[in-house]
């Protein structure tokens, strides 16, 4: 099971991006500076998180994460989008806007 901060950190009422990758994967790579850009955008509305799957494979068993990267957006414990693959920063900006009760 993940640790005791991760829990806390996923059912607070702030929204939480986890974006679960590894070192090895090409996409993943890809994804860092798509998230610093969604990151300018949303400032600290949103929580952005990266989980190393094999550092932290309970993380990844617990959320059946079956594929790098996969991204899981969460708010107040609860599962709100996830998608594997990378995805633009314009898009995680929609989502997060659209699915949870956060306001830029």
């Amino acid at each position: 099971m993940p640790n005791n901060n991760f829990q806390n950190l996923i059912n607070g009422e702030k929204p939480v991006l986890v974006d679960f990758s590894a070192e090895w994967c090409g996409p993943c790579k890809m994804m860092a500076p798509i998230l610093k850009e969604l990151k300018l955008a949303v400032k600290e509305s949103v929580t952005i998180i990266k989980i190393d799957v094999d550092k932290n494979p309970a993380a990844a068993q617990a959320y059946q994460v079956q594929g790098v990267p996969t991204l899981i957006v969460f708010q107040k414990g609860q599962i709100l989008w996830r998608k594997s693959g990378v995805t633009s920063a314009k898009e995680l900006q929609q989502i997060i806007q659209h699915k949870t009760t956060v306001s830029f």
